[in-house]
C-alpha cells in the first residue's frame, strides 16, 4: 500500500498542476479566433475577399458569374434600357460597393452571407439577403424589386453567398461598411462643400453632378451623385456619416483608398454635406423605423424621440445628439435597478 501511494503521488501531483495551467489558460483574456474555411480568421482581420477566377467552371459557377455581372452592369440588365427588364434608375451596384463589391471599406459584401438573415431596424423585421438585395433596388437605384425567386436574384444570392464564403458564420470582418469618421464640433457645411466638390469630383461627377454616361447612353461610367437617376433620399448613401466615411477612403476615384486617403475629414463632411442638399427622388417607405428610438443620428426625416431637429439629424452637429441618448440611456438604467 506504501508502494502504491508512492508511485501514484507524482501522477495525482502532474494531473493537478496541468488542471492549473489550462484553468488559467481558459480565463485568462486572450484574442478572438474564429476559424474560416481558408485561414485562421483573427478579430479585426481585414478581409481577402476570394478571386474570379477561383469561381467553379459549372452551373453553378455560371449562376455566380451571372450574379457578379449584375453587380457591375446592373444597367445593362435591368436599367432603363435594359436587355432583361427596366427597374433600376441606370446605376449599377458597383457605384456604391465598388470593384464587385470587393474593395475594403467601400461597401463590400463581405459579412452578407456571414450576417443574413438578420433583424433590422429599419424594417422592423428579419432580413433575407433576397430582401435586402430589394431594398437596394428600391432605394440605391430608385426603382422596383425584382422577383425573390427568379433567376436574377438566383444569381445575386449565389454570388454573394460565394463572395462571402471564407467567412464564418456570425462574422463581421473589418472593412465591410464604409469606415467611421469621428464627429465635427460643428454641423457639416454644404458652402464648404462646394469649393471640396469643385477641386475633386468634378472630374468625374461634372459641374451638375450628373454624371458620365458610357457611349451609347445605357449605363453610367461615373454616376450621377443626385438628381433624377441617382440614389433616392430613403437610400443608406443619404446619411451622412455613411456618405462621409465613402467619400473619406474613396475619393477622388482612382486616387485615394483606405490606407492612402486623399481629403481631410473636415472636406470629407463637408462635401458630404454638399451632394446631400442638392435634389433627388425621394420615395416613401412607411414601414421604416416604427421604433423611432432607434432611428440612426443622422437619420435627416422626423418623427424623433429626442428634442432636435431635422437640420441638426441631417448635418449635425451629431455629438450633441450622441451624448443627449447616452445621457437618456443611463437614466434609464438606474431607473430600472
Amino acid at each position: 500500500m506504501k508502494y502504491l501511494r508512492t508511485a501514484w503521488f507524482p501522477v495525482l501531483l502532474g494531473v493537478v498542476f496541468l488542471g492549473i495551467v489550462l484553468g488559467r489558460f481558459l480565463l485568462a483574456p486572450h484574442k478572438t479566433i474564429v476559424q474560416s474555411a481558408r485561414d485562421p480568421f483573427p478579430e479585426n482581420e481585414l478581409w481577402t475577399p476570394p478571386r474570379e477566377e477561383e469561381i467553379p467552371s459549372d452551373s453553378v459557377g455560371d449562376l455566380i458569374r451571372y450574379g457578379r455581372e449584375l453587380v457591375v452592369n446592373t444597367s445593362r440588365y435591368l436599367g432603363p434600357r435594359g436587355i432583361v427588364n427596366t427597374v433600376s434608375n441606370g446605376m449599377n451596384c458597383q457605384n456604391c460597393h465598388l470593384d464587385a463589391g470587393t474593395r475594403n471599406f467601400a461597401n463590400p459584401f463581405s459579412a452578407v452571407a456571414s450576417t443574413y438573415p438578420k433583424y433590422r431596424e429599419r424594417s422592423g423585421r428579419v432580413e433575407s439577403i433576397e430582401f435586402r438585395v430589394n431594398d437596394c433596388l428600391l432605394r440605391s437605384l430608385n426603382g422596383q424589386a425584382i422577383d425573390s425567386a427568379g433567376p436574377e436574384m438566383r444569381a445575386y444570392v449565389a454570388y454573394l453567398e460565394w463572395i462571402g464564403k471564407d467567412v464564418p458564420k456570425g462574422f463581421k470582418p473589418r472593412g465591410a461598411a464604409t469606415g467611421d469618421l469621428p464627429f465635427l464640433a460643428r454641423a457639416a457645411d454644404p458652402a464648404r462643400g462646394v469649393r471640396v466638390f469643385s477641386a475633386n469630383c468634378v472630374r468625374c461627377h461634372g459641374e451638375n453632378g450628373s454624371g458620365v454616361y458610357n457611349n451609347d447612353s445605357t449605363a453610367f461610367i461615373y454616376p450621377p451623385l443626385w438628381g433624377d437617376h441617382s440614389f433616392n433620399a430613403m437610400a443608406g448613401m443619404y446619411s451622412l456619416s455613411r456618405l462621409a466615411g465613402f467619400i473619406k477612403f474613396n475619393m477622388p476615384f482612382g486616387i485615394a483608398d483606405w490606407k492612402n486617403p486623399q481629403l481631410s475629414d473636415e472636406d470629407a463632411w463637408d462635401v458630404a454635406a454638399y451632394v446631400a442638399s442638392q435634389n433627388r427622388p425621394v420615395k416613401s417607405f412607411p414601414g421604416d423605423w416604427k421604433n423611432i428610438s432607434k432611428k440612426p443620428l443622422d437619420y435627416p426625416f422626423g418623427p424623433y424621440a429626442d428634442p432636435f431637429s431635422e437640420r441638426q439629424h441631417k448635418y449635425g452637429p451629431f455629438e450633441e445628439i450622441k451624448k443627449s441618448r447616452e445621457k437618456e440611456m443611463s437614466e434609464k438604467k438606474v431607473n430600472k435597478k
